[in-house]
């Protein structure tokens, strides 16, 4: 299975919290992103390509309070999870999770589920003219225990084709033990650790 980094997420208790994060620590502001009807979330976006990740891109993730919950299962990325959202409400933002894009979404889930990896089921989404398939667990647990990521296969178009670059990129990433980004930013090199 060939996977490449996608992108990055951070978790916020509220988008406006995540928005003054990426201000203050990143020192640009992030670019429009939109509503997951899906999961009950909103986001901004950021591109962080670099050389060595082309088509990379932050995600600040929240739960979106005008919006029903998901019907049927949790939210991706842990959000449901009263620790987890203590940790974002005490805490501030932070890196949650990583995502991994694939070509195959239904061939890779099928490889990990030969490894006794339960990475969730695929699920169509789309927002805008984005669209694209994503492997959902009900329970929505981030597979962070075992240094996995959430993975998704994109259609067509891709956020990072048109996210204006913004000046911050991503130097290095490693998810072995925990997960760890290298960014450099207008104000000079931040190194993102794993919130929860």
């Amino acid at each position: 299975m060939v996977m490449e980094l996608d992108h990055l997420v951070v978790g916020a208790a509220t988008l406006d919290e995540g928005i003054a994060w990426c201000e203050r620590v990143l020192g640009v502001t992030p670019a429009p992103g939109g509503r997951h009807a899906l999961m009950g979330t909103h986001n901004r976006l950021l591109n962080i390509s670099a050389p060595a990740y082309p088509r990379t891109y932050l995600e600040i993730i929240a739960i979106d309070p005008e919006a029903p919950g998901p019907q049927g299962r949790a939210r991706w990325f842990d959000l449901d999870q009263p620790a987890l959202q203590a940790a974002l409400r005490e805490r501030g933002p932070g890196l949650i999770h990583w995502v991994s894009r694939v070509a195959s979404l239904d061939a890779s889930l099928a490889q990990w589920q030969g490894e006794g990896i339960d990475g969730g089921e695929p699920v169509a989404a789309s927002r805008g003219s984005l669209s694209w398939r994503i492997a959902l667990r009900p329970d929505g647990r981030r597979l962070r225990r075992e240094g996995l990521p959430l993975l998704i296969e994109w259609g067509a178009a891709h956020p990072s084709d048109t996210l204006p670059a913004c000046g911050v990129q991503l130097l290095s990433f490693e998810a072995r033990d925990g997960l760890s980004a290298r960014l450099a930013t207008p104000g000079g090199e931040l190194r993102l650790e794993l919130l929860a």
